[in-house]
């Protein structure tokens, strides 16, 4: 068997507050094949983007982290700063959830994207101006010989997200790490985006971690979800297993919250409580104050991230169909 293109082991991460240390990721251990599009999800707070930021060290550098990281097999936590500036950008790319915010305001976007097309593939000035506008075009921006010498805030946040896209793809990366990239967007312009993502992906086969709090976002263009809750993977399955047969009880809880625009009316199910602080988990399984199936035995013991099939993980003590826990919507 092939080696996974990214893989996570065992990934803790620790903050400094207050003159304490607050884990922050408790043990995530993910697997990235080449040209598979996973879905990361959980609510605000789970650790979703602390993993990937972790994982490519853009975490400050008080932060802790333990671990292995493997980039084709080989570790990448002891690469130089210089090393790194390699692999981000080149083998794996990052979007995040506000591109005004990402791009510099005071230069034109097409300098920006032929500024990371010099660094990651070495071209001229001019070769990389007529890369950046072939990106721009690629990434369906009208106009893109005019545009290219816009500022960013003389464009819209839908086309400011098409603009990073472009920037992402300069370097013709292995992964993209998309983080929340159509949070701050319309309805529209959302799905217009994540069209793109897809787009991108069947084009280029570069695999692709979609990190998001909704799970309808996800659906449509991952292959397989993993879901976090409180630092912790709690559910990983193929995204129609996961859709269909929810194993964790915050997974069923997370599903039955979401409306069916093509179902009959009903009332929709609110998770009770919300995400506990890291500084003070509760004992045993963190989900266990907020789950209705929770048993004696989940507040006194941490539930191992295991095997219920062939290709899925659940860390549950009573992992099952959503109907036998009497959980479903």
């Amino acid at each position: 068997m092939t080696s996974p293109l990214v893989a996570l082991k065992d990934l803790t991460v620790d903050f400094p507050v207050g003159g304490n240390w607050v884990r922050a990721l408790h043990g995530v251990s993910l697997t990235i094949r080449r040209g598979e599009a996973l879905g990361l999800v959980g609510e605000s707070g789970s650790g979703k983007s602390v993993t990937w930021l972790a994982a490519t060290k853009l975490l400050p550098a008080k932060a802790r982290i333990a671990g292995e990281v493997l980039l084709d097999g080989r570790p990448i936590q002891g690469l130089t700063r210089d090393q790194m500036a390699g692999v981000r950008g080149k083998r794996v790319a990052l979007i995040f959830q506000d591109p005004t915010s990402s791009l510099n305001p005071v230069h034109r976007v097409g300098t920006q994207i032929a500024e990371a097309v010099r660094l990651h593939r070495g071209f001229d000035a001019a070769a990389a101006r007529a890369e950046a506008r072939r990106l721009l075009d690629r990434v369906h921006i009208p106009s893109a010989a005019r545009r290219i010498d816009d500022y960013p805030h003389e464009l819209s946040g839908g086309t400011n997200q098409r603009v990073m896209i472009a920037m992402a793809l300069a370097g013709e990366p292995d992964l993209l790490v998309a983080d929340e990239p159509t949070t701050a967007l319309d309805v529209t312009i959302q799905a217009q985006i994540l069209d793109l993502l897809a787009e991108m992906r069947r084009e280029t086969g570069m695999a692709l971690v979609l990190i998001s709090h909704d799970l309808g976002i996800v659906a449509d263009i991952t292959d397989r979800v993993a879901v976090m809750y409180a630092g912790r993977i709690v559910e990983e399955a193929p995204v129609d297993a996961l859709f269909d047969d929810p194993r964790h009880p915050y997974t069923q809880g997370l599903l039955a919250a979401l409306p069916d625009v093509g179902g009959p009316r009903r009332r929709l199910t609110a998770i009770p409580g919300q995400v506990p602080n890291p500084a003070a988990l509760p004992p045993g399984c963190s989900f266990a104050p907020r789950c209705p199936a929770a048993i004696a035995g989940c507040v006194t013991a941490i539930p191992s991230l295991d095997a219920v099939a062939a290709d899925r993980r659940t860390a549950c003590f009573r992992a099952g169909p959503a109907t036998s826990l009497e959980i479903a919507a």
